[in-house]
C-alpha cells in the first residue's frame, strides 16, 4: 500500500510526488539515449511509402488513359453528328449540298472546322455523292468521317463512324 502525505488540502502519494519532482527538475521519463536520437524517417520507411505510391499509380494510370480515350471518342461522335446535321441544314436551306466543309464555314453554319479529336487535326475524310437536292444533278458532301486508321473501343475503325 502507498502512504499518502497531506500537503495543504491535497493528498499526494509518494509515487506521484517523485514523478512531479522529476518533472519540475526538467528530467523527462525517457532514458537519455532515447532523448538524444534524431527524429525523422528511416530509409526503409521512405522506401515502403514510395513503393505504395508506385503501386497506386500503376493501378490508376490505365483507368486514366481509358477515361481520356472515352472522352475523345465521345467528342468525335458529337462532332460527326453535328457536322452531319449542318450538312443537312445547308442542303435544305440552299437547295444543294456543300462542296466542302469550308463552304459551311463561309456560309455561317460553323465558326470553324473542328479538329478531329483522335488525330488532333482538321483532316476529315469527306464522302461525296450525287446531290438529291440539285436540279442540275450535281455532287456534294454527303457524309463525313474521321481520317484516323485506328480502331475504337467498340471494335470499329474510326473511319467507319
Amino acid at each position: 500500500m502507498e502512504r499518502n502525505t497531506v500537503t495543504g488540502n491535497k493528498a499526494v502519494g509518494s509515487r506521484q510526488k517523485a514523478v512531479s519532482s522529476r518533472q519540475n527538475a526538467g528530467v523527462s521519463g525517457l532514458p537519455t539515449a532515447y532523448r538524444l536520437l534524431p527524429t525523422g524517417f528511416t530509409l526503409l520507411e521512405l522506401m515502403i511509402v514510395i513503393s505504395i505510391i508506385i503501386i497506386l499509380v500503376s493501378v490508376a494510370l490505365p483507368q486514366y488513359q481509358k477515361t481520356i480515350m472515352h472522352a475523345r471518342e465521345t467528342m468525335l461522335r458529337y462532332d460527326l453528328d453535328t457536322m452531319r446535321k449542318l450538312i443537312d441544314q445547308y442542303a435544305a436551306d440552299k437547295g444543294k449540298l456543300p462542296q466542302s466543309l469550308d463552304e459551311l464555314v463561309t456560309a455561317g453554319y460553323m465558326r470553324e472546322v473542328p479538329k478531329d479529336p483522335i488525330t488532333d487535326n482538321a483532316d476529315w475524310t469527306i464522302a461525296t455523292g450525287d446531290d438529291p437536292y440539285s436540279t442540275e444533278g450535281g455532287t456534294g458532301v454527303t457524309d463525313i468521317h474521321s481520317s484516323s486508321s485506328d480502331v475504337g473501343t467498340d471494335g470499329r475503325p474510326y473511319g467507319e463512324w
